[in-house]
């Protein structure tokens, strides 16, 4: 299970290293990385998204909202290596599609984690944030 609030940055080749927390829930070298919801990019270990997939498949592609979804989450999706010293690569679409420049935040969101970027990532703490007062 993924958890914690990690500040990181981008290294020149747009690679960014993942917290060793992170990692030691990650079993393979491979995770998957998508297009998230805010936006943000959701990290998921491949086996898992693997397993995901096939209930996301299952669903009848006859449906509408099943056709959407289905695009949404496998166009942009990219397998990435982590290198030996715990970096990934961010792909420049899923870059551009986060607005990830340089400084970033790594989030455990429980059965995957996110990266933000930390511009966005504060403002939508913000929100939260007032929505609960």
């Amino acid at each position: 299970m993924f958890f914690g609030q990690y500040q990181h940055s981008l290294d020149n080749r747009g690679r960014v290293s993942l917290p060793k927390k992170i990692r030691q829930e990650i079993d393979s070298h491979e995770v998957v990385l998508i297009k998230g919801f805010e936006p943000c990019l959701f990290g998921y270990e491949k086996k898992v998204w693997e397993e995901g997939s096939i209930e996301e498949l299952s669903n009848p592609i006859s449906d509408k909202k099943t056709r959407d979804l289905r695009r949404y989450l496998f166009s942009g999706a990219s397998t990435e290596e982590i290198d030996k010293v715990g970096r990934v690569l961010l792909p420049a679409s899923l870059k551009n599609y986060a607005k990830i420049k340089d400084n970033l935040i790594i989030i455990g969101a429980g059965d995957h984690f996110e990266i933000w970027d930390e511009k966005t990532w504060n403002e939508y703490l913000a929100r939260l944030e007032k929505q609960n007062e």
